[in-house]
């Protein structure tokens, strides 16, 4: 039952422009910040996200081809114009595996390599 209320949370959040909250990303993504970081360099990454989900509350991070952190709303909004068109199908098919993740107590993340001008 929880991993569904998470998605709907997600969806809500990512699919359809909810609200996201400051306070979660400063609870539970904020101090990962320079863990995200390292991982992004070692494996190569362009982008790097993170989504966490507590309380009915959603937030995320993205951390920019620059190291630059954007949180929330600006994340939401950048990773939109990163997928460009893509952005509504891919977060269709990630939810499920954000929600699973977030559900076993797992703070969801991925790094994102370009490929020409493919996002991966």
């Amino acid at each position: 039952m929880r991993k569904e209320t998470i998605e709907k949370n997600l969806k809500k959040a990512l699919l359809n422009d909810g609200a996201l909250a400051w306070e979660l990303f400063e609870y539970e993504l904020e101090e990962h910040i320079g863990d995200y970081l390292l991982s992004k360099w070692a494996d190569g990454d362009k982008y790097f996200f993170a989504v966490t989900e507590r309380a009915n509350d959603v937030a995320m991070l993205l951390i920019d081809e620059h190291d630059d952190i954007h949180i929330n709303e600006d994340a939401r909004t950048l990773l939109k114009e990163l997928w460009r068109g893509a952005y509504r199908k891919n977060m269709e098919v990630l939810i499920p595996q954000i929600a699973e993740q977030l559900d076993e107590g797992y703070l969801f993340s991925a790094g994102v390599k370009v490929s020409g001008d493919v996002q991966e």
